[in-house]
């Protein structure tokens, strides 16, 4: 059963909560740039970029550094990655990040952190059949 984060734009505030939530967890710093979620402001309502696992990165990796777990979570072996970015270019998403300075790239792995501190209910772990 497939495990995503899933987003209400028609809920978010732009408080950005989960975008410091996000990177406090995994980079240890503040940083909206260093977020696997990135909200941006689109007119009257937000824009709420994610990760939605569709695993088309997987097979486009050379080094075979992406894998899906067994809950459909795409997920990034560092100690593989060559920093080729081959997986940013194919996201069609735009939901692989890569930050200046940083050979690895990153994204979501629907850990739930943002959704658990999210005031709006704007996000939400979900798993399908």
């Amino acid at each position: 059963m497939p495990k995503y984060l899933k987003t209400y734009p028609e809920r978010c505030t732009g408080c950005n909560i989960c975008m410091s939530v996000c990177s406090k967890l995994y980079f240890k710093e503040d940083n909206p740039d260093l977020s696997c979620i990135k909200i941006s402001a689109l007119n009257e309502a937000f824009d709420m970029n994610v990760c939605n696992q569709c695993g088309i990165c997987v097979a486009e990796c050379p080094t075979m550094a992406l894998t899906i777990n067994k809950k459909g979570v795409v997920m990034l072996n560092k100690n593989l990655c060559i920093g080729c970015y081959a997986c940013v270019a194919i996201c069609p998403t735009d939901s692989m990040r890569r930050f200046h300075g940083m050979i690895v790239p990153f994204k979501c792995i629907a850990c739930g952190a943002c959704a658990k501190e999210c005031p709006e209910k704007a996000l939400e772990i979900v798993e399908e059949e």
